[in-house]
């Protein structure tokens, strides 16, 4: 292949680096988006509405650590840091590399750590970096299109992995995430946000008894 015909083969891969550059974040989630939409379940992040109303019933002032599945590009990573007390740990899990790597280099906060991983692995990912249980984790995977058996795996193991008096925080576009909280957690909060694109059902489990 002639230098000519590199370049051309090159060409569209520097416009692609120049649009992704120049949308931000917004182009890393398109990108996650696309290339697995089953994992990331939305085209858009959720608004602060969403992230307002999701973290409302936090008690920040016990919270030591807080767990994350499917972080995308932080949209939830900072405003939960802003929350978290200076001895607090926000651990994020998602099986997209491309995400992980943006985390990463973006959030350089010491109490912020960012796992490739499956959810349906919490309880290991937890142990790894010295903690026994999670105060509270938040999810916003798409239950509904998950792979069979992955639902309930993750459902299961999240709740073995929170401590009592701790909760399961969920967001999703479909209320088939109840049903899976619902084999374990006995008290469910609901509601929902309409000022999100789409609109968004919202579930808290606590954990009341171990």
């Amino acid at each position: 292949m002639t230098s000519t015909e590199l370049a051309r083969e090159a060409l569209p891969q520097r416009i692609k680096r120049k649009i992704k550059h120049s949308l931000g974040p917004w182009g890393v989630f398109l990108e996650g988006f696309l290339r697995n939409p089953v994992m990331v379940g939305s085209i858009v992040p959720s608004s602060r509405f969403v992230i307002n109303r999701m973290l409302g019933p936090v008690d920040w002032a016990n919270c030591k650590l807080f767990v994350e599945y499917g972080p995308g590009v932080g949209t939830f990573c900072r405003p939960v840091l802003d929350r978290l007390g200076r001895d607090g740990h926000l651990i994020v899990i998602d099986t997209n590399p491309l995400f992980i790597d943006y985390l990463r280099r973006t959030i350089t906060d010491s109490r912020f750590t960012a796992v490739l991983g499956s959810a349906a692995d919490v309880e290991d990912i937890v142990r790894a970096h010295g903690h026994e249980k999670a105060d509270y984790v938040l999810s916003g995977l798409p239950f509904s299109t998950l792979p069979d058996g992955v639902g309930p795996a993750i459902a299961s193991a999240t709740y073995r992995v929170i401590r009592q008096g701790g909760a399961f925080l969920v967001y999703q576009f479909t209320p088939k995430a109840r049903e899976f909280m619902a084999r374990h957690f006995k008290r469910i909060d609901s509601g929902m946000e309409a000022i999100n694109v789409p609109p968004c059902f919202l579930f808290w489990g606590w954990k009341d008894e171990d």
